[in-house]
């Protein structure tokens, strides 16, 4: 079972929920494994002791032109859906810009003069780690200056094992890498909190789901804090509430110091141990 946690907006705790979920399971015996697919920012490593077994790069292939052999007929820029290619005839200039090529490989074949060869250019990186003998952890990372993460999050996700449980650390908002992520997934946790910007970013999650037709709940991290708008939005929508992690500074503590809280904090555990309960066996919005 694939399980996406994610979020509208940034800092609700997904990472919080992924990492104790994933105790919760390692402590239960059950065959787990994180895929950390913020890519752009992933943190799960700070909160899981072990050592890096693989590493492997990401790359795509940008296409180089030769303006010796090239004769500036636009051919390959007009076949190009993306824009990626500037050609100039009158000024016999052209140009590759590689931050918007999508590696289709259409200017190869639209060209007839043998001007274009191809480069490898690196993404991103994915990096696996083993926890325990049944568990595994793979991070996905993007290069600084990648404007898509999302060609890093599908090899990581391409990479992971047929766990029982595969838990999925989803990036924030709902643009492409949240869409790749929770692609994959067979069931959805979104994780929220009771403030105006939690509530509006949950619908806006709440509506993607539902127009993909993945099956979710929601998990209310920081209970007590803000107001009730997020409990009326849920009833009203007949969204089930899988959890209520409370507003308490001991937890903000515990995750500042790369702690987990079922750990640290076993007060706390049941919370995470009725959530994996609950989504191994998900009801549908």
């Amino acid at each position: 079972m694939r399980v996406a946690i994610a979020s509208g907006k940034g800092g609700t705790g997904k990472t919080l929920v992924t990492t104790n979920l994933f105790r919760v399971a390692q402590q239960q015996g059950i065959p787990v494994s994180i895929v950390d697919c913020d890519a752009e920012e992933p943190n799960v490593a700070e909160f899981l002791s072990a050592a890096c077994i693989d590493c492997y790069a990401v790359t795509q292939n940008i296409p180089v032109i030769d303006a010796s052999v090239c004769t500036f007929c636009n051919q390959c820029a007009e076949y190009c859906n993306y824009n990626a290619i500037v050609c100039l005839p009158e000024s016999r200039f052209i140009v590759v810009l590689d931050e918007l090529c999508h590696d289709c490989g259409a200017c190869s074949v639209a060209c007839n003069h043998g001007a274009i060869s191809e480069r490898k250019k690196t993404l991103g990186k994915v990096r696996t780690y083993h926890p325990g003998p049944t568990e595994a952890f793979l991070e996905s990372r993007t290069e600084v200056g990648v404007y898509s993460p999302v060609p890093v999050i599908r090899s990581a996700l391409k990479t992971a094992g047929n766990h029982h449980l595969n838990l999925l650390d989803a990036p924030p908002g709902i643009s492409c890498p949240f869409i790749a992520t929770v692609d994959h997934a067979d069931y959805v946790v979104l994780v929220t909190e009771p403030t105006p910007f939690g509530v509006n970013d949950l619908q806006l999650s709440v509506d993607t789901l539902r127009e993909l037709g993945k099956p979710f709940g929601v998990v209310v991290n920081r209970a007590g804090l803000g107001n009730r708008l997020v409990y009326d939005y849920l009833n009203k929508n007949g969204i089930s509430l899988l959890a209520e992690i409370p507003f308490d500074r001991e937890i903000a503590r515990v995750y500042s110091e790369g702690k987990l809280v079922v750990d640290d904090l076993p007060r706390y555990a049941p919370i995470f141990e009725d959530l994996l309960r609950t989504i191994q066996n998900p009801k549908n919005s």
